[in-house]
C-alpha cells in the first residue's frame, strides 16, 4: 500500500517536472528563433492616438518591442529623442510601428479649412487610402460623391449580395489632411503638376459638410462597411441612386 502511494507521488512529480521542462524548452525555442531573425527594438503603437496629438500623448501610447529585422520599416523610430515639439500627423493605430513621417511640426500638418460650412450642415471626418480619394487630388472647396459599400445585408431584396451605391452626392469638402510628402528634387519640364503624377503615400483624413442623416450614414459605413469617393463638381450629372450588384452591374 505504502509503495503504491510512493509510486503515485513519484509519477505526479515526474509529470510536473516534464511539464516545466516542456515550457522551458518552448520558451527557449522562441528566444532562439527570435535571435536567428536579428531582432531590433522599435517603437510600436500600443494605444490609438488621434491626429494632432502632442508628443507627450504619443510617448504615453507607444512601447518598445523586439521586431525581426526583416519586418522593420526603414523609417521606424527607436526612440523619441529627436522628436521634441512634434505632433501626430495622422491617426496612429495600435500594432503599427511608429514611423518618422508620422511625427511632424504642428505647422506641417496640412489642414486646408478655407471652405465655409453652409448653415444647417455639420462636419464629419473619415480616413481613406489615396486610391479611394481620387488619387489624393482633393482640396477644401471641392465637392465629392460618397459611395457606400457593404459585403452583404444592405439590399433587402438580396441581403446576401455585396452592394455599392453612390448615396451622398456633391458633398462639400472642408478639409483634407495628410502627412507631408517629400518634395520632388526637380519639377517636370513638360509643365505637368507633380501632385498629379507622383504616387501618393499614406492615408488621407477627409472632412465633409453634410446633413445629420448623411453624417450618420458615413459614420456607420466607415465602421461596418467601406467608403469610396468621386470628385463630383456641382454641374456633374446626377442620375439618382442606383445600387450596383453582380446581377445588374453590366446593365
Amino acid at each position: 500500500m505504502k509503495s503504491r502511494m510512493l509510486a503515485g507521488v513519484a509519477a505526479v512529480v515526474l509529470a510536473i517536472i516534464g511539464a516545466v521542462l516542456m515550457v522551458s524548452y518552448a520558451q527557449g525555442a522562441d528566444q532562439r528563433a527570435m535571435k536567428d531573425m536579428d531582432p531590433t527594438s522599435v517603437l510600436v503603437v500600443a494605444k490609438a492616438v488621434p491626429a494632432g496629438s502632442s508628443l507627450d500623448v504619443v510617448r504615453a501610447s507607444v512601447t518598445v518591442q523586439q521586431v525581426p529585422a526583416t519586418a522593420v520599416s526603414k523609417t521606424a523610430l527607436k526612440n523619441l529623442d529627436d522628436s521634441a515639439g512634434k505632433v501626430a500627423a495622422v491617426d496612429l493605430v495600435p500594432g503599427e510601428q511608429l514611423l518618422a513621417e508620422r511625427l511632424v511640426a504642428p505647422a506641417d500638418v496640412k489642414s486646408n479649412s478655407a471652405a465655409k460650412v453652409p448653415a444647417g450642415l455639420q462636419e464629419v471626418t473619415f480616413e481613406l487610402e489615396a486610391k479611394r480619394v481620387v488619387g489624393g487630388r482633393l482640396e477644401a472647396g471641392d465637392h465629392v460623391g460618397i459611395a457606400l459599400i457593404f459585403a452583404s445585408g444592405a439590399d433587402k431584396a438580396k441581403a446576401g449580395d455585396p452592394t455599392t451605391q453612390l448615396t451622398i452626392r456633391k458633398a462639400l469638402v472642408t478639409a483634407v489632411q495628410r502627412a507631408p510628402q517629400a518634395t520632388p528634387s526637380a519639377k517636370p519640364t513638360d509643365g505637368t503638376n507633380p501632385q498629379d503624377t507622383t504616387l501618393p503615400q499614406g492615408s488621407f483624413m477627409v472632412t465633409v459638410a453634410v446633413n445629420d442623416v448623411d453624417a450618420n450614414k458615413i459614420i456607420f459605413t466607415s465602421i461596418n462597411g467601406e467608403l469610396w469617393l468621386t470628385k463630383e463638381p456641382l454641374d456633374a450629372t446626377d442620375s439618382g441612386p442606383a445600387t450596383a450588384r453582380k446581377d445588374n452591374v453590366y446593365k
